[in-house]
């Protein structure tokens, strides 16, 4: 993603209130601009519109025209396998072609700009957003094969998000036909898993390669990786067998992807990268809520009092917040969330904003979509959601009698 006009060379810092052109230049933009475009926010982008036209003898006639178009957001549409993003809203400004209130959907294209205005400013979560979707040293995604005898998912591991490519499923003869027949089938396999990885990811851009399966399969799978690439005195399938990682999975599907992530072999060789880190995030929550010990407490009443009390801070102090809960349409919703943001921030903790469309924060929003480590321990600070519920039912009965 691309800053382009006169914000290009202010601070994020600097934007304040105002509008942000934007060229989105890569499909992992289209994620992004999903996470910047809240409900009741501005967006003018290109766009093609039908327009009929009556001619004088009454006959009618429909083209499509080019045009720019300025809409209030009602809702957006992200499909994360084409990586397509879809704006609809009503048209605040006319043209020759529309009227004001029409509705319309944009379809964000990439290099094609569109501007931003943010209805209720840039707040502290908007501007960090803002500032990952620009980041020009993104780190490379990893490819990964999850795959037992008969069926494959190729997957492609970003830093914000986790895409299936492709299934590869095949028929496989069962260990009680002759070991010939089961050789064939298992390489009718690999040669078609093998093709359709090729065809899915680039590999012209040096990336890691996961394989993961139970048994031997992904080990076979490297060495046949190897042995094609060398058959075909092909050197980028030889690099990919040299530089495949084979771990051991539970099972051949994608739900295994979790339990590859927190593997020993994967940790070493990619202990930097977002989404490895986060997987270590959650780990770390899960052991500290089994010790039971108050250190650990999840579920937004729980967790806010802990922030207020300034529970997670300097000295080890992480609050773990699922992106999707920034996207609520009620803003008072949202500003709830930044102010906690922002306090652990200020009291020297770390607030780290996992992407629901990773497997740490489809985890996380298992727990509500918000956690906490906290710096020392904390009893009991769900009894005021008890309290509150037990309120509210003493209400209820008040008013029924």
């Amino acid at each position: 993603m691309q800053l382009v006009g006169s914000k290009a060379s202010q601070r994020l810092d600097e934007i304040g209130e105002g509008s942000v052109t934007l060229l989105p230049i890569e499909p992992e933009d289209m994620w992004h601009a999903n996470n910047l475009i809240g409900a009741e926010d501005i967006v003018k982008a290109h766009a093609i519109r039908k327009v009929t036209t009556e001619s004088k003898t009454g006959s009618t006639m429909s083209e499509r025209v080019h045009t720019d178009l300025t809409i209030r957001v009602t809702s957006t549409f992200f499909d994360p396998g084409a990586s397509q993003l879809h704006v609809s809203g009503t048209v605040i400004v006319e043209n020759n072609f529309v009227s004001l209130g029409q509705y319309h959907t944009l379809d964000l294209e990439l290099n094609r700009a569109f501007t931003l205005w943010k209805k209720y400013g840039w707040d502290s979560v908007a501007r960090e957003t803002l500032s990952d979707a620009l980041k020009q040293d993104k780190e490379g995604a990893v490819a990964a094969v999850v795959m037992q005898e008969g069926v494959a998912n190729i997957c492609l591991i970003t830093e914000y998000r986790t895409i299936l490519k492709q299934r590869v499923e095949s028929t496989i003869p069962k260990k009680r036909s002759s070991s010939t027949e089961q050789d064939s089938g298992m390489k009718r396999f690999f040669d078609k898993t093998l093709s359709t990885l090729m065809r899915s990811i680039d590999f012209s851009i040096p990336r890691p390669l996961l394989l993961a399966s139970p048994g031997f399969v992904a080990g076979d799978f490297k060495k046949y990786i190897s042995d094609e690439g060398a058959r075909r005195a092909d050197k980028k399938m030889m690099a990919m067998a040299k530089e495949a990682t084979v771990v051991h999975s539970s099972s051949g599907h994608l739900h295994s992807l979790n339990e590859i992530l927190k593997s020993s072999e994967v940790t070493a060789t990619m202990k930097d990268m977002k989404f490895s880190k986060e997987t270590r995030f959650m780990d770390d929550f899960f052991d500290k809520l089994r010790k039971d010990d108050g250190r650990a407490w999840y579920g937004t009443v729980p967790v806010e009092k802990a922030v207020k009390e300034g529970a997670v801070g300097r000295g080890g102090g992480i609050l773990l917040i699922n992106n999707s809960l920034f996207r609520s349409q009620e803003i008072a919703t949202r500003r709830r969330y930044v102010a906690m943001v922002d306090k652990v921030k200020e009291d020297g903790g770390e607030a780290r904003i996992l992407s629901s469309d990773h497997e740490s924060g489809q985890r996380l929003d298992a727990l509500g979509g918000i956690a906490a480590l906290l710096t020392y321990p904390m009893l009991d600070l769900d009894d005021d959601e008890d309290e509150e519920d037990a309120d509210g039912q003493a209400d209820t009965e008040e008013n029924m009698i």
